[in-house]
């Protein structure tokens, strides 16, 4: 039997168990899937349980991503670039490797959603965990430039040192400027083929937020996705459809990147249909 959980503090709030545990019913695959709450005192003792096979796998949330990609044996290039961990896997012989998800899962939710950004100009908003790992999967994959609005205040330098790394290990060109400038945002949008908000701003409870303070940034051509899903239609995805814009929000980033950490582990395919069907319709 595999074992698998996810790891973080809190981790009861997780969709993960719920996802993954369907998966492991429709394959068919003898394993368990477990909530296991870390605290971040705890993470090296639980990275040394894993080596020494108590998890065959294992994901990982917050504040143990960065923390843990510095305790792992071995860092893909995304997950490199990223400087963080949402996914572990355990060989036989306790080695462990870690990966970053996220950004695979985006993007593969923007093919899904039917479209191709590749060789073009992206505008994300934010730099945070789950924007960094889009810029730089984005950026690994062939999109042209990235465009990165962020709020000066804590995360900035994060996203000035997101912007030059990747100018330093991809062929993507990135530059950082300010959410609040009204103009140079204008700029970007008019040169982007999609939009992506990866801040909180239009969560639940604070559904009533909006990144975008002028609909008439939102050119019809513009693809906009955001990667809340709670609510499923933001203030922004309202807004962009109103002006005629290709929508979609984070939903599938989700279920993407779970399919990608359950093939990593298993080297089983998700079965997309029943999932999509179960959870992802309505």
């Amino acid at each position: 039997m595999k074992h698998f959980c996810v790891i973080g503090d809190p981790v009861e709030h997780s969709l993960s168990p719920r996802l993954h545990r369907r998966m492991i019913e429709l394959t068919g695959l003898d394993a368990t899937y477990d909530l296991c709450p870390v605290r971040a005192q705890e993470l090296e003792r639980f990275v040394e349980q894993a080596r020494g096979g108590a998890w065959d796998g294992f994901n990982v949330t917050m504040p143990c991503r960065t923390a843990v990609a510095g305790l792992v044996d071995e860092l893909p290039p995304a997950a490199r670039l990223i400087g963080a961990c949402n996914t572990v896997t355990v060989s036989q012989d306790g080695r462990l490797t870690g990966h970053n998800t996220d950004g695979i899962g985006y993007m593969q939710a923007v093919k899904e959603a039917g479209h191709d950004i590749i060789g073009k100009e992206m505008t994300l908003l934010g730099a945070g965990g789950a924007a960094t790992a889009i810029a730089v999967q984005a950026a690994l994959d062939g999109v042209s430039t990235l465009h990165i609005f962020n709020r000066k205040g804590r995360s900035w330098e994060r996203a000035l040192k997101l912007a030059d790394t990747i100018n330093a290990n991809t062929s993507c060109k990135a530059a950082v400027s300010d959410l609040a400038d009204e103009a140079s945002l204008r700029q970007a949008l008019e040169a982007s083929t999609i939009l992506t908000n990866a801040t909180s701003l239009g969560m639940a409870p604070h559904a009533d937020t909006c990144p975008i303070p002028d609909a008439s940034m939102l050119r019809p051509e513009l693809i906009v996705s955001d990667i809340i899903y709670n609510p499923k239609q933001t203030r922004l995805l309202q807004m962009a459809s109103a002006n005629g814009c290709a929508t979609f929000n984070g939903l599938y980033m989700l279920l993407f990147q779970g399919a990608e950490a359950f093939r990593l582990w298993t080297g089983k395919e998700m079965p997309i249909e029943p999932i999509r069907e179960h959870y992802f319709k309505g």
